[in-house]
């Protein structure tokens, strides 16, 4: 029922596939491609609140509340889209409301997940949140070598800036003091942590 009412909607690199404030028409999901969820201040700085991928639906809530789009979505590479309008989903889950329950679930996590981010710009320091990020890439992303573990950061500087809720100059300023401590090699966007206990013994001595 739900594959015969879905949209498909092709989206470019870069192109934005609805803006905070818009009205919601209906639930979006990523059959191909990766979503950048974002808020965007007065001043232009961009805060990066998720990175969606394949089998993942965006900004659920107003397609329950009515309410307008709460953050903008950014197609990060060719994207496509299964839309459905929101008064066919909804109808859809009144047959069947496992599938509103199982949404709710996700809506759940997600706002657990806000609630950390909040926290975090709250209450640590962009050293922190940067060597915490890079602690996660090295256990996730890192490959074993005889300089250290080796990993590409998967965005660059004002991206991760963007992420992290500061500005580029400050995550390139805290790279490089890193690596003058001795704890990292840095080359653009090509980490080495040359030095894994003691980045992880820093960020657990700032915590």
């Amino acid at each position: 029922m739900l594959a015969a009412r879905t949209v498909r909607k092709l989206f470019s690199a870069g192109e934005l596939l609805f803006s905070e404030g818009e009205p919601c028409n209906g639930l979006n999901i990523i059959a191909r491609g990766k979503v950048r969820i974002f808020k965007t201040s007065v001043s232009g700085r961009e805060q990066v609140l998720a990175v969606n991928v394949p089998g993942e639906s965006i900004a659920e809530l107003p397609v329950f509340d009515g309410g307008p789009y709460p953050a903008s979505a950014v197609a990060i590479e060719d994207t496509e889209i299964a839309f459905i309008s929101r008064r066919d989903f909804n109808a859809y889950c009144l047959e069947h409301p496992e599938v509103a329950l199982k949404v709710l679930s996700v809506v759940g996590a997600r706002l657990r997940r806000l609630v950390g981010i909040i926290e975090e710009l709250s209450f640590t320091t962009i050293r922190q949140r940067l060597i915490a990020a890079l602690v996660k890439l090295a256990q996730s992303e890192g490959k074993h070598t005889p300089r250290g573990i080796e990993f590409q950061l998967p965005a660059t500087h004002q991206e991760l800036a963007n992420q992290l809720g500061t500005v580029r100059e400050l995550i390139s300023r805290n790279l490089m003091r890193l690596q003058a401590e001795g704890l990292l090699d840095v080359d653009a966007r090509q980490i080495v942590v040359k030095d894994m206990k003691s980045l992880r013994a820093l960020l657990e001595s700032t915590t």
